[in-house]
């Protein structure tokens, strides 16, 4: 059976602008979409469409007011769509002490293929990831792939 193409993840930050320059300057992801604004209330007519605004409640609810939307992707074509939840407004885990839970669902590191794993551990820990190990081998005796945890 044939393997099908891995389009996009999306995932919830509290601050666009600052994921976006993140995910630009520091992974070097190419900026797609600019950070812009929907909004669910007809009233707000130059942020509006009705279609658009169907869709997004049919999929976030009825609760969903605004959200900003932002598109990147990486070098080999993996997307990557920030949403900032304003109506209802996004809450950070990021406050927590210990907000690495792996074992509760949902989106929990991020992998990249980089040739200078050190130059670009270095480059995540100096603007704020958490670093979880040391560089280390995946499998060493079959995939001999260095990797580093944040």
């Amino acid at each position: 059976m044939p393997t099908r193409a891995f389009n996009h993840v999306a995932v919830s930050v509290t601050d666009i602008e600052s994921a976006m320059r993140w995910y630009r300057d520091v992974i070097q992801m190419t900026l797609l979409v600019e950070p812009r604004e929907i909004t669910t209330y007809e009233k707000e007519q130059e942020k509006y469409d009705p279609h658009l605004a169907t869709l997004v409640r049919t999929i976030f609810g009825p609760r969903l007011g605004k959200f900003k939307i932002c598109h990147m992707r990486s070098a080999n074509g993996v997307g990557i769509e920030l949403f900032e939840f304003i109506e209802p407004a996004a809450v950070s885990r990021q406050e927590e002490e210990n907000n690495f839970e792996y074992w509760k669902t949902g989106y929990f590191h991020i992998a990249l293929t980089e040739p200078n794993i050190e130059e670009i551990a270095d480059k995540i820990a100096l603007s704020g990831g958490k670093r979880r190990t040391d560089i280390m081998e995946l499998v060493p005796k079959l995939a001999p792939i260095p990797i580093a945890l944040f």
